[in-house]
């Protein structure tokens, strides 16, 4: 086998060991995928302005996010039945994001209860993603398990009312597996197997609105992110209502298709929070350039997921750690070519249109 040396090799990987049903679900998008696509392609039109004979002896990628000590500006994204991408799933998943000293986000539908994550990974970071449930204990039992594991933040997942159209599922006939088991959503729930993932959101509420966030911060001493605001008038209407960060997301193109990549909108969206609040953005990191560029424009961090779930997929935790160190050493190298010693060095100067 020839050696993985980046992120598309881990996803070409991947896709060779992956049943194609699990393949679709992890690699498919919504409509007709053009936002997935242009996730990735927005970084390419971008190029980078590199500053030279600036000192680069000493480089250090760590930062501090929400009170949060990070080794690098690179977190890992909450994503769903990671038992199906290997058998270790999510508990293997807070084991790699540790060993490179950053935080995991963990999935309200995770293969692990929050509980039994925390546990993979004591002392270690981790937040939890949330969505709000048509009934409000629902939610707040989620908010006590993430609680009582001692999560450090939260991320209202606002991009959601409805669950888009994935066409490659459908295609693939995946369905969720009767022997996939999803603890949290099984306690909140009562049931889960036999229900389509259609209906699993059918219990989530499409009337959330900005009074959740409210809501949320009143039920819990924990930060309150919103995940999924695209403009700057929700950037504002964010702080407004007391979130304690954005992350400019598309759900990985996998909510409504035809919105920009996250790297075109992350500006506007930035400018209007004018560093009240950290700004993090997700969608297309593929390399630690696309992480550059990404601070360059105004994000406090990112979050991967695809890009370390590949990883996952092909080795476990071994490969997850693997790819969360080479979108590491690629970020170190890009922002010492850069002419940058810290991620707060760089400034959208570094940044232009290619062509």
């Amino acid at each position: 086998m020839e050696p993985l040396l980046n992120v598309w090799d881990y996803e070409r990987a991947a896709a060779e060991l992956l049943e194609p049903g699990p393949h679709a679900y992890f690699a498919g998008g919504a409509g007709d995928e053009w936002t997935l696509g242009e996730n990735v392609a927005a970084f390419r039109r971008l190029a980078l302005r590199p500053r030279v004979l600036r000192d680069v002896e000493e480089v250090s990628l760590a930062t501090t996010v929400l009170d949060t000590e990070l080794a690098l500006p690179i977190l890992v994204a909450p994503m769903a039945f990671q038992r199906l991408a290997h058998r270790d799933g999510e508990p293997a998943m807070a084991r790699a994001a540790a060993a490179v000293g950053t935080v995991m986000c963990v999935s309200t539908v995770a293969t692990a209860t929050p509980r039994e994550v925390a546990d993979a990974a004591p002392g270690a970071p981790q937040w939890f993603q949330v969505y709000m449930f048509r009934d409000r204990e629902l939610t707040r039992d989620f908010l006590a398990q993430a609680r009582d594991a001692g999560y450090r933040a939260l991320l209202l997942t606002a991009d959601t009312p409805y669950l888009g159209r994935r066409e490659r599922d459908v295609r693939a006939g995946w369905a969720v597996p009767a022997d996939l088991d999803v603890p949290a959503m099984v306690a909140a729930l009562g049931r889960m197997h036999e229900l389509s993932v259609e209906e699993q959101f059918g219990f989530f509420s499409p009337s959330v609105s900005w009074r959740d966030v409210e809501w949320l911060s009143s039920e819990t001493s924990l930060p309150v992110l919103v995940k999924g605001v695209h403009t700057s008038e929700d950037a504002l209407l964010a702080v407004e209502h007391g979130a304690a960060g954005i992350v400019v997301s598309n759900h990985g193109g996998r909510q409504l298709d035809g919105v920009p990549a996250t790297i075109d909108m992350l500006p506007e969206v930035a400018d209007a929070v004018a560093k009240r609040v950290p700004v993090l953005l997700d969608g297309g990191i593929r390399r630690g350039t696309d992480v550059v560029k990404a601070l360059a424009l105004g994000a406090d961090a990112v979050l991967a997921g695809r890009a370390v779930l590949w990883g996952l997929a092909v080795d476990g935790e071994a490969g997850a750690q693997r790819v969360l160190e080479l979108l590491r050493d690629e970020l170190f190298l890009a922002l010492a070519l850069c002419g940058c010693t810290s991620p707060t060095e760089l400034t959208p100067a570094h940044v232009r249109r290619a062509g």
